[in-house]
């Protein structure tokens, strides 16, 4: 049987393209193909592997290599050096080294002594799955579709009646060692096997060419979707639907509102980052008659649990009758709650060298008629600990469909979990960057300073928020950054910080893309320059309405998510030397930056008992990427100071104590160290960033 065109995986492979290839190559071409498609496995997980012969750069002589994904790394990304290279024949010698199942952890150990030419890649737990299969080319995928099959808890019937001899099964083993083993015993003693599935877990396919490992992946996973939909088609999903769904908005709205809630409740410790999905498949499953069956059971494949924790927190939201502010009163409750039944879970199931408790919040937050939330240290892992849930959630669905559901069992989950290999991989992860975790909101992003300044605190590890009047700039400048520092950690957002509902509604964006706010940089503005009898009062309240109420309203609203997630917080104003000193035909400019700065002292009253600093960085003279120096302003203050455009910057040069001009790269400098923990203890200040000035000396 297979399945139905509109299901199908398409078969990508290009004889022409790899006509040329080396062996090595052709394994990276099929990597990156199966992991290109989510429906083959997820990201980071599944491994590929083939055995080459190569030049052994010692003897001269052709060996046997080992090609195989190493520790880390995602097939549908990586290259040729994502892979460990091992020398066959000292793979096979390891297994007189074997002292059995109580000891195979050690075997990894023994894995950098097989390292063929140096390579520092280093192997993964899975190598002698793939080292011992008898096979050129072996695959290793997370597909839904069989994992489904793997759940169910009469997995091996379901194999057989599928596949018939074709596929083999295995029951559920930890991987390491002994599965390879076990693996090995079962190739070999059924030559005409062209896989095995593996229960809880997943799918191994081999061939002796690459290309045809490769279509016999994706065959079996058709066939194993196919039969699903043809089982399953008709039938409800998940009982059917228990609640209903909320409109888009109402969704979002709602979200908006938990993320900061949630994200204050589980971020004491360290800062979380947010993501929300609310795709069919997950509205579907938080909708259904057995969300309160199937969510507490928790996943099943490692890949997925390791992702997602032992079970999802379900929040206590009813879409038929919804009152959100109960249900956002429940939740100190809940994650409480939650904390304290993974705490018991470990002492249920940790043994005498397990490492300690780790951080016992949940990740997955399932929120009925709304979607599915997720918090990770930072924002690429949400997203993926999302997907991760989602594929749980497609295994649900068709496992529940033709048969029961299983998760894995507590002690069994506990012991990937809590795994020493896991363990030591975890403390090989690099020290986070000093704003990892953080979220920061930055105005006028679209310019020079706030460019420069959402670049510093992305270079540092934070998510960042631009919001400029000029959407379509913004969105320009933020794919940009998106280039350097990755699709998850950078958004635009349209917002007119005069325009109350404008303002509002970019904190919602911003909670809903990243679950909350930790960093103000209010820097929107504009500059004006006309003598006292020529200011209008257009042009007044212009600079009032923008470098005023403009900075009241986004530290107003700013201020209401920061005192709703408890975690303290900091706002950076940046103000202007002018806001110190005065400037001859600025009177309006000046007399607003001056409002401004005073605005952040109240400030710095008021939120320093929340633990939100709020401080000051007053630029002067800043030319370059600038937009208030284009048009009638560099005009203005050129003939202010009987000067021409090409001779302003020099003269704000040569006025300065320092003679060096002012770069919005310094001005970002000054942002960055008051916006982290390098001034935790410092609110109340002003830093001028104006290659000195006595005139705008603070004291």
């Amino acid at each position: 049987m297979t399945a139905p065109a509109s299901n199908r995986l398409e078969r990508l492979w290009d004889d022409s393209r790899a006509a040329d290839m080396t062996e090595a190559e052709k394994l990276l071409y099929r990597s990156n193909l199966l992991g290109s498609d989510k429906r083959v496995t997820n990201f980071g997980g599944g491994n590929t592997s083939a055995k080459v012969m190569e030049k052994d750069p010692l003897t001269g002589q052709m060996a046997e290599v080992l090609w195989v994904k190493g520790s880390g790394g995602d097939i549908g990304s990586m290259k040729l050096d994502g892979f460990s290279t091992l020398y066959m024949d000292k793979l096979k010698a390891l297994k007189g080294l074997y002292r059995g199942v109580a000891h195979e952890d050690e075997m990894v150990g023994y894995l950098p002594h097989c390292t063929f030419a140096l390579n520092p890649r280093a192997a993964s737990i899975d190598t002698p799955l793939h080292a011992y299969v008898p096979k050129n080319h072996v695959d290793h995928v997370h597909s839904d579709a069989i994992i489904a099959i793997a759940a169910s808890v009469n997995s091996k019937a379901l194999t057989a009646e599928i596949f018939g001899e074709d596929i083999g099964w295995l029951p559920w083993k930890k991987p390491g060692y002994e599965l390879g083993l076990w693996l090995e015993k079962l190739a070999v003693e059924n030559p005409g096997m062209r896989g095995a599935v593996l229960e809880s877990h997943g799918l191994f396919t081999w061939a002796d060419d690459a290309k045809d490992c490769y279509l016999t992946t994706l065959e079996i996973i058709n066939t194993a979707a196919g039969w699903l939909e043809a089982k399953t088609i008709g039938k409800p999903a998940f009982g059917g639907a228990k609640l209903p769904t909320l409109p888009a908005d109402e969704r979002r709205a709602v979200a908006a509102r938990l993320m900061p809630v949630i994200r204050g409740l589980i971020s004491k410790e360290r800062h979380k980052v947010g993501h929300f999905d609310d795709s069919p498949a997950v509205l579907e499953f938080v909708g259904s008659q057995m969300l309160e069956t199937l969510a507490p059971m928790g996943t099943s494949c490692p890949d997925h649990f390791l992702r997602t924790k032992i079970r999802p927190l379900v929040v206590a939201y009813d879409p038929a009758k919804p009152d959100l502010e109960a249900t956002l009163a429940t939740l100190p409750q809940s994650v409480s709650g939650y904390r304290a039944d993974y705490a018991a879970y470990y002492e249920r199931c940790k043994h005498p060298d397990s490492p300690a408790l780790r951080d016992p919040n949940a990740v997955v937050y399932l929120v009925p008629g709304v979607g599915m939330i997720t918090f990770a240290l930072d924002r690429a892992t949400a997203r993926i600990s999302g997907e991760f849930y989602v594929n749980a959630i497609n295994v649900m669905r068709g496992a529940s469909a033709v048969s029961t559901y299983q998760g894995l069992p507590e002690q069994e989950a506990f012991d990937i979990e809590y795994w020493l290999l896991e363990e030591a991989k975890l403390q090989r992860m690099p020290k986070p960057k000093a704003l990892a975790g953080r979220v920061a909101l930055v105005t006028g992003g679209a310019g020079g300073i706030g460019s420069a300044t959402a670049d510093r605190l992305l270079r540092e590890g934070a998510c960042v928020m631009l919001a400029d009047i000029d959407g379509a700039a913004a969105e320009t400048v933020a794919a940009g950054m998106a280039k350097v520092y990755g699709k998850d950690a950078v958004r635009a957002v349209q917002m007119n910080v005069t325009d109350e509902a404008q303002v509002i509604a970019a904190y919602a964006t911003t909670a809903l893309e990243f679950g909350g706010v930790d960093i103000l940089v209010s820097n929107a503005g504009i500059a004006s320059s006309a003598p006292i009898e020529q200011t209008t009062l257009a042009l007044w309240n212009r600079n009032m309405d923008i470098l005023s109420t403009g900075y009241f309203l986004v530290s107003r609203e700013a201020f209401k998510v920061l005192r709703t997630q408890g975690i303290g917080g900091s706002v950076v104003f940046v103000a202007s030397k002018n806001g110190l000193a005065a400037s001859p035909n600025a009177a309006a400019y000046c007399t607003a930056k001056a409002a401004e700065i005073h605005l952040a002292r109240c400030l710095a009253l008021e939120g320093a008992e929340a633990g939100i600093r709020v401080n000051v960085v007053n630029p002067d003279a800043v030319l370059r990427g600038s937009k208030i120096w284009s048009g009638e302003w560099l005009d203005q203050r050129a003939a202010t100071y009987s000067t021409d455009k090409e001779g302003l910057e020099e003269m704000y040069l040569q006025r300065s104590m320092l003679k060096r001009s002012v770069l919005p790269e310094d001005v970002a400098e000054g942002v960055y160290f008051f916006a982290s923990d390098l001034t935790a203890k410092s609110t109340g200040n002003i830093l001028n960033v104006d290659a000195g000035n006595k005139e705008a000396f603070t004291r």
